[in-house]
Protein backbone atom coordinates (compact mmCIF):
# COMPACT_ATOMS: atom_id res chain seq x y z
CA UNK A 1 0.00 0.00 0.00
CA UNK A 2 3.30 2.23 -0.25
CA UNK A 3 2.72 5.65 1.95
CA UNK A 4 -0.96 5.02 1.42
CA UNK A 5 -3.47 3.57 4.32
CA UNK A 6 -5.55 1.33 2.28
CA UNK A 7 -5.32 -0.48 -1.07
CA UNK A 8 -2.16 -1.13 -3.09
CA UNK A 9 0.25 0.99 -4.69
CA UNK A 10 0.95 -0.10 -8.33
CA UNK A 11 4.73 1.41 -8.36
CA UNK A 12 5.69 -0.64 -4.81
CA UNK A 13 4.20 -3.64 -6.79
CA UNK A 14 6.19 -2.82 -9.96
CA UNK A 15 9.19 -2.27 -7.65
CA UNK A 16 8.66 -5.49 -5.71
CA UNK A 17 7.75 -7.31 -9.48
CA UNK A 18 11.51 -5.88 -10.40
CA UNK A 19 13.35 -7.66 -7.74
CA UNK A 20 11.52 -10.43 -7.57
CA UNK A 21 12.42 -11.01 -11.17
CA UNK A 22 16.36 -10.12 -10.96
CA UNK A 23 16.07 -13.03 -7.75
CA UNK A 24 14.57 -15.44 -10.66
CA UNK A 25 16.58 -14.34 -13.32
CA UNK A 26 19.51 -15.90 -10.86
CA UNK A 27 17.68 -19.14 -11.53
CA UNK A 28 16.19 -19.62 -8.00
CA UNK A 29 13.28 -21.09 -7.60
CA UNK A 30 10.80 -18.72 -6.08
CA UNK A 31 7.25 -18.92 -4.25
CA UNK A 32 6.10 -15.97 -2.57
CA UNK A 33 3.16 -15.96 -0.34
CA UNK A 34 1.23 -12.88 0.08
CA UNK A 35 -0.79 -11.25 3.04
CA UNK A 36 -4.21 -9.33 2.57
CA UNK A 37 -3.69 -6.64 5.31
CA UNK A 38 -3.63 -3.66 3.14
CA UNK A 39 -7.07 -4.25 2.39
CA UNK A 40 -8.34 -6.29 5.06
CA UNK A 41 -6.97 -7.78 8.39
CA UNK A 42 -9.20 -10.56 10.10
CA UNK A 43 -8.27 -9.54 13.75
CA UNK A 44 -8.91 -6.16 13.09
CA UNK A 45 -12.27 -7.06 11.81
CA UNK A 46 -13.15 -9.22 14.91
CA UNK A 47 -12.21 -6.37 17.21
CA UNK A 48 -15.38 -4.32 14.94
CA UNK A 49 -17.36 -7.45 15.90
CA UNK A 50 -17.35 -9.46 12.85
CA UNK A 51 -17.01 -12.96 13.01
CA UNK A 52 -13.37 -14.41 13.92
CA UNK A 53 -14.21 -17.25 10.92
CA UNK A 54 -16.29 -14.57 8.63
CA UNK A 55 -13.21 -12.06 8.89
CA UNK A 56 -10.73 -14.22 8.38
CA UNK A 57 -12.44 -15.29 4.86
CA UNK A 58 -12.42 -11.97 3.92
CA UNK A 59 -8.70 -11.59 4.62
CA UNK A 60 -7.98 -15.05 2.62
CA UNK A 61 -9.56 -12.47 -0.64
CA UNK A 62 -7.88 -10.19 0.02
CA UNK A 63 -4.66 -12.14 -0.40
CA UNK A 64 -6.08 -13.18 -4.01
CA UNK A 65 -6.44 -9.21 -4.73
CA UNK A 66 -2.92 -8.81 -3.61
CA UNK A 67 -1.51 -11.80 -5.90
CA UNK A 68 -3.22 -10.82 -9.02
CA UNK A 69 -1.77 -7.53 -8.62
CA UNK A 70 1.65 -9.04 -8.22
CA UNK A 71 1.11 -11.12 -11.22
CA UNK A 72 0.71 -8.37 -13.46
CA UNK A 73 3.34 -6.93 -12.80
CA UNK A 74 5.35 -9.24 -12.80
CA UNK A 75 4.09 -10.67 -16.26
CA UNK A 76 4.81 -7.14 -17.71
CA UNK A 77 8.55 -7.84 -16.68
CA UNK A 78 8.13 -11.07 -18.87
CA UNK A 79 8.49 -13.44 -15.85
CA UNK A 80 6.03 -16.62 -15.78
CA UNK A 81 4.05 -16.44 -13.11
CA UNK A 82 0.88 -18.83 -11.53
CA UNK A 83 -1.10 -17.51 -9.05
CA UNK A 84 -2.40 -21.29 -6.94
CA UNK A 85 -5.19 -20.71 -4.25
CA UNK A 86 -6.26 -22.56 -0.76
CA UNK A 87 -9.87 -21.26 -1.73
CA UNK A 88 -10.93 -22.54 -5.25
CA UNK A 89 -11.68 -20.07 -7.82
CA UNK A 90 -10.52 -21.67 -11.32
CA UNK A 91 -11.36 -18.46 -13.38
CA UNK A 92 -8.91 -16.34 -11.31
CA UNK A 93 -6.53 -18.68 -10.10
CA UNK A 94 -5.18 -22.61 -9.80
CA UNK A 95 -6.06 -24.37 -6.70
CA UNK A 96 -3.22 -24.85 -4.65
CA UNK A 97 -1.80 -28.30 -5.61
CA UNK A 98 1.83 -29.26 -3.39
CA UNK A 99 2.85 -31.79 -6.62
CA UNK A 100 1.81 -28.69 -8.95
CA UNK A 101 2.95 -26.16 -7.08
CA UNK A 102 6.84 -28.26 -7.09
CA UNK A 103 6.27 -28.81 -11.21
CA UNK A 104 5.99 -24.97 -11.87
CA UNK A 105 8.56 -24.22 -9.63
CA UNK A 106 11.10 -26.96 -11.72
CA UNK A 107 9.28 -25.18 -15.10
CA UNK A 108 11.36 -22.04 -14.17
CA UNK A 109 7.25 -20.18 -13.07
CA UNK A 110 7.55 -17.84 -9.82
CA UNK A 111 4.52 -18.73 -7.82
CA UNK A 112 2.43 -16.56 -5.89
CA UNK A 113 0.20 -18.35 -2.65
CA UNK A 114 -3.27 -16.94 -2.00
CA UNK A 115 -5.59 -17.44 0.63
CA UNK A 116 -3.68 -18.49 3.22
CA UNK A 117 -4.27 -22.39 4.65
CA UNK A 118 -7.67 -21.84 3.18
CA UNK A 119 -8.36 -22.20 7.05
CA UNK A 120 -9.75 -19.74 9.56
CA UNK A 121 -7.32 -19.19 12.76
CA UNK A 122 -4.20 -19.58 10.96
CA UNK A 123 -2.54 -16.31 9.76
CA UNK A 124 0.25 -15.46 6.63
CA UNK A 125 3.01 -16.59 8.61
CA UNK A 126 1.77 -19.70 9.55
CA UNK A 127 0.76 -20.36 5.65
CA UNK A 128 3.83 -19.34 4.73
CA UNK A 129 5.71 -21.70 7.30
CA UNK A 130 3.71 -24.38 6.10
CA UNK A 131 3.86 -23.77 1.79
CA UNK A 132 7.90 -23.55 2.53
CA UNK A 133 7.75 -27.76 4.26
CA UNK A 134 5.75 -28.66 1.64
CA UNK A 135 7.86 -26.61 -1.65
CA UNK A 136 11.39 -28.13 0.25
CA UNK A 137 12.19 -24.60 0.34
CA UNK A 138 15.86 -23.87 1.70
CA UNK A 139 14.48 -20.71 3.55
CA UNK A 140 11.70 -18.76 4.51
CA UNK A 141 12.45 -15.15 3.93
CA UNK A 142 9.91 -12.70 6.00
CA UNK A 143 9.64 -9.60 4.18
CA UNK A 144 8.44 -6.70 6.24
CA UNK A 145 8.73 -3.33 7.00
CA UNK A 146 11.89 -3.45 9.94
CA UNK A 147 15.09 -4.64 9.35
CA UNK A 148 14.73 -7.31 11.83
CA UNK A 149 14.58 -9.06 15.04
CA UNK A 150 14.58 -6.67 18.07
CA UNK A 151 14.00 -6.98 22.21
CA UNK A 152 10.92 -4.52 21.08
CA UNK A 153 8.87 -2.69 18.60
CA UNK A 154 11.17 0.02 17.73
CA UNK A 155 9.02 2.25 16.35
CA UNK A 156 7.53 2.40 20.09
CA UNK A 157 10.91 2.10 22.19
CA UNK A 158 13.72 3.77 21.04
CA UNK A 159 15.99 1.80 23.66
CA UNK A 160 14.80 -1.20 21.89
CA UNK A 161 17.91 -3.46 19.76
CA UNK A 162 18.39 -5.48 16.72
CA UNK A 163 19.12 -9.21 17.13
CA UNK A 164 21.23 -10.63 14.28
CA UNK A 165 20.49 -14.11 15.51
CA UNK A 166 18.46 -16.35 17.70
CA UNK A 167 17.25 -19.89 18.37
CA UNK A 168 13.49 -20.98 17.83
CA UNK A 169 13.16 -21.49 21.22
CA UNK A 170 14.18 -18.34 22.68
CA UNK A 171 11.90 -16.11 20.28
CA UNK A 172 9.28 -18.72 21.64
CA UNK A 173 10.35 -18.16 25.42
CA UNK A 174 10.84 -14.63 24.39
CA UNK A 175 7.48 -13.76 23.12
CA UNK A 176 9.09 -11.78 20.62
CA UNK A 177 6.62 -10.52 17.77
CA UNK A 178 8.12 -12.12 14.77
CA UNK A 179 5.89 -14.19 13.06
CA UNK A 180 3.07 -16.58 15.27
CA UNK A 181 4.13 -19.39 17.24
CA UNK A 182 2.27 -21.63 15.44
CA UNK A 183 4.72 -21.13 12.23
CA UNK A 184 7.97 -20.67 14.61
CA UNK A 185 6.76 -24.26 16.21
CA UNK A 186 6.40 -25.36 12.38
CA UNK A 187 9.67 -23.60 11.57
CA UNK A 188 11.45 -25.47 14.36
CA UNK A 189 9.92 -28.97 13.99
CA UNK A 190 11.59 -29.10 10.29
CA UNK A 191 14.73 -27.14 10.68
CA UNK A 192 13.52 -24.22 8.42
CA UNK A 193 15.83 -21.12 8.85
CA UNK A 194 13.89 -18.16 8.51
CA UNK A 195 15.17 -14.29 7.51
CA UNK A 196 13.61 -11.20 8.65
CA UNK A 197 14.09 -8.08 6.66
CA UNK A 198 13.14 -4.79 5.57
CA UNK A 199 11.22 -5.29 2.22
CA UNK A 200 10.89 -1.06 1.82
CA UNK A 201 15.01 -1.04 1.28
CA UNK A 202 15.13 -1.65 -2.65
CA UNK A 203 17.53 -4.80 -3.57
CA UNK A 204 17.41 -6.22 -0.01
CA UNK A 205 15.76 -9.20 -1.60
CA UNK A 206 18.88 -10.32 -3.84
CA UNK A 207 20.97 -9.57 -0.68
CA UNK A 208 19.06 -11.58 1.37
CA UNK A 209 18.99 -14.59 -1.56
CA UNK A 210 22.85 -13.44 -2.52
CA UNK A 211 23.56 -14.33 1.57
CA UNK A 212 24.53 -10.98 2.45
CA UNK A 213 24.20 -10.31 6.39
CA UNK A 214 21.07 -7.76 5.82
CA UNK A 215 17.83 -8.68 8.91
CA UNK A 216 17.97 -11.31 11.37
CA UNK A 217 18.33 -14.68 11.43
CA UNK A 218 16.19 -17.37 13.37
CA UNK A 219 17.37 -21.11 13.46
CA UNK A 220 18.64 -23.82 15.71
Amino acid sequence: MGEGTFGIDADVAARIAAEIHEVHDLGVEVAVVLGGGNIFRGLSAKAQKIDRVAADHMGMLATIINSIALQDSLEKRGVHTRVMSAIEMRAVAEPYIRRRAVRHLEKGRVILIAAGTGNPYFTTDSAAALRAMEVRAEVLMKATRVDGIYTADPRLDPAATKIERIGYLEVLDRQLKVMDTTAISLCMDNSMPIIIFNLNQRGNIKRVVMGERIGSVVTA
